[in-house]
């Protein structure tokens, strides 16, 4: 029997970019917004924090494994800001911001500062619980090196991907194949690690 997990998120763009490599390994995956609708509240102090509560929240509410996810932007002359706060880092405690308005606050924070100066990564760390209460969850972590650009590439990305350059790919995140990206990005580092440890204990069955 296929070892069904929920994948604890409401957004649509991580859903369509973990939900496939869960797939591809043999497990079915479905979306929390299939079980339950709400969500809890990432007040963590870290991203595993944040991505444990996501876990333990979506598992409580339908009874089944369930996996999640916690990202973001570090950057190193920001002393590892955005952070836990990427989604939010315009908004400071008024909650969300839009991603023009993170990535606008961004640019102008840096303002001036040479690319050596400008390195940053994408971190994410992804946990799954085989229950609510799981005293041994599973952790993945992942990270993708890069640096900040002075200014946006495509217009087209999600997040911090169009002005965040990939120097190995000579690229933006924004301007990577989702293919490849699902090869190598943070989350799909973490995500991989995760699903590795799964296959450790044998599941799927």
């Amino acid at each position: 029997m296929t070892q069904m997990m929920v994948l604890a998120t409401n957004n649509p763009h991580k859903v369509a970019e973990i939900s496939p490599m869960i797939f591809s390994e043999g497990f079915d995956c479905r979306p929390q917004q299939s079980f339950f609708h709400g969500s809890v509240e990432e007040d963590g102090m870290s991203f595993m924090e944040n991505a444990l509560k996501k876990a333990r929240y979506a598992s409580a509410q339908t009874g089944l494994p369930a996996i999640a996810d916690d990202s973001g932007l570090e950057v190193e002359a920001l002393r590892g800001q955005p952070g836990i706060f990427s989604a939010r880092y315009a908004a400071g405690t008024a909650g969300e911001a839009s991603d023009e308005e993170n990535v606008e606050k961004l640019l102008a924070q840096m303002a001036g500062l040479p690319y050596a100066q400008r390195k940053a990564r994408y971190s994410c760390a992804v946990v799954y619980v085989e229950h609510a209460e799981d005293a041994m969850p599973l952790v993945g972590i992942g990270h993708w090196y890069g640096e900040i650009l002075m200014q946006r590439r495509s217009g087209q990305g999600i997040g911090y991907d169009d002005v965040m350059w990939i120097p190995n790919l000579v690229k933006a995140v924004s301007e990577v194949p989702l293919e490849i990206k699902n090869r190598i990005s943070h989350r799909a580092q973490a995500v991989q690690s995760v699903l590795n440890q799964l296959k450790q204990k044998g599941q799927p069955a």
